[in-house]
């Protein structure tokens, strides 16, 4: 039982390892565009080109890593037009600032294309990928443009 309690953690670490490699990733397709095979074979290669640790054992779920990444490249006018419509209406989606967009988009295809992880799960890891990133309002938007496409995705 206690190993196995130990598995599940570990497989959620790796989980949550992987969306905030993906995110570091498609923010880096964003600002200097590359196929993101090119991108997921370098990760593959090494997760720590962008998780940057040193001297760490990473262990991260690379598979999820893959299909964050792709599947955000390959469905981008799709997932922008989802966001588009759960953003606040005073708040222009096109003008979000890149990280943001690139948390929003990992986290709008994965709960429209991994249904197999809870909606919650999703979100939480989302919004703590955000608050590594920024400290004012933005994973309180996060979490409700999430929130918002989570119910309406999900329901």
């Amino acid at each position: 039982m206690e190993q196995e309690t130990k598995k599940k953690k570990s497989d959620n670490s790796m989980r949550r390892l992987a969306r905030l490699a993906a995110v570091q990733g498609l923010y880096q397709i964003a600002l200097a565009p590359e196929a993101p095979d090119v991108l997921i074979g370098r990760f593959r290669a090494d997760p720590g080109v962008l998780l940057q640790e040193e001297q760490t054992v990473i262990a991260v779920d690379v598979d999820l890593f893959s299909q964050i990444v792709f599947g955000v490249s390959e469905n981008l006018s799709g997932l922008d037009a989802m966001i588009a419509g759960a953003v606040d209406a005073k708040l222009s989606a096109e003008r979000l600032e890149p990280l943001l967009k690139a948390i929003l988009r990992a986290g709008a295809f994965e709960l429209l294309h991994c249904a197999e992880t809870p909606e919650g799960v999703i979100v939480n890891d989302y919004v703590d990928v955000a608050h590594g990133f920024f400290d004012a309002k933005e994973p309180g938007l996060v979490n409700a443009v999430l929130d918002r496409l989570a119910k309406k995705i999900r329901s």
